[in-house]
């Protein structure tokens, strides 16, 4: 049983939860519809109002020449930014819950557990292996994003524009810290209702209903903005307005707030992120999962 414990046990689980994920099907789809979501909202719903003149929701009424900007490369690092704090979270979101809480409806824990790994190791190889999706979703998305800009400078005629070196590391810094905080509150979420169906369910009804109805009240009672100024949310819409995802428009950019400054909503995340896993690693070491 001792090879199983220490560092080499938690790699191994890594290894192997890696290999589980790439053959399971459900992740491959989540992670194309983040792709999808960025590509449309960022690039094709803007692109057709700049060709016909309208914009789109957000960005109604922006000049036409500005709309473009945007569109070009100087502007990926916001545009990667600004899908982060709602819909590419919401799907960050399900991802934990589905992997965490399927562990418990499909049995798959009681599978790993028999194998001779300790919890603490499967554990710990399961958030490493999420950390690695996590990363190579925001890779890919920085990367389609610059593919996509390049597309349009060079359909437009327009010189590419390139960001500095630092506001693309800000920017995958950024959008990592805030799916990492994602995931992790779907694998708590998914721990407490060991039900993936059931996790998914309260994760997003959390994530897009109850913190922006309390946002929306925290404008009428005085107190609330207090609580509502720290939720998770608050705190990932935060950070990608201060490294500059910015509003247009009377509805502006979905998720994108200016509530908090970059330093405390990024200490925030970080410590969301490490009570999500230490409450759900706590849960899974101490409880019975079969």
């Amino acid at each position: 049983m001792s090879s199983f414990r220490g560092p080499a046990s938690v790699l191994s689980s890594t290894r192997a939860e890696l290999l589980r994920l790439g053959r399971w099907p459900a992740l491959w789809v989540m992670l194309g519809a983040g792709l999808l979501l960025n590509i449309l909202f960022g690039y094709v719903f803007d692109y057709v109002g700049y060709r016909t003149g309208g914009g789109s929701e957000v960005s109604e009424g922006l000049p036409p020449e500005l709309l473009l900007g945007r569109l070009l490369p100087g502007g990926v690092p916001e545009i990667t930014l600004q899908g982060t704090p709602m819909f590419g979270g919401a799907i960050l979101l399900i991802l934990g819950a589905l992997v965490i809480g399927g562990g418990y409806g499909w049995g798959t824990w009681k599978t790993v557990l028999t194998q001779g790994p300790t919890r603490a190791a499967a554990y710990g190889g399961t958030l490493t292996a999420l950390a690695v999706v996590v990363l190579a979703l925001v890779t890919a998305t920085i990367l389609v994003n610059f593919g996509i800009a390049a597309l349009i400078s060079g359909v437009e005629s327009r010189p590419a524009g390139w960001p500095p070196v630092s506001e693309v590391v800000r920017a995958f810094g950024g959008a990592a810290l805030i799916y990492a905080m994602w995931t992790a509150a779907g694998v708590l979420v998914g721990t407490l209702a060991r039900s993936p169906a059931l996790a998914v369910g309260l994760g997003l009804v959390w994530a897009l209903v109850v913190e922006n109805l309390m946002r929306a009240v925290a404008n009428a009672l005085d107190g609330l903005a207090a609580v509502t100024d720290l939720l998770p949310g608050t705190a990932a819409g935060s950070l990608a307005g201060a490294l500059g995802a910015t509003t247009f428009g009377d509805e502006g950019t979905p998720g994108v707030l200016d509530i908090l400054d970059g330093g405390p909503a990024v200490l925030l995340l970080v410590a969301y992120t490490a009570v999500f896993a230490v409450a759900a690693g706590l849960l899974i070491t101490r409880r019975d999962v079969f």
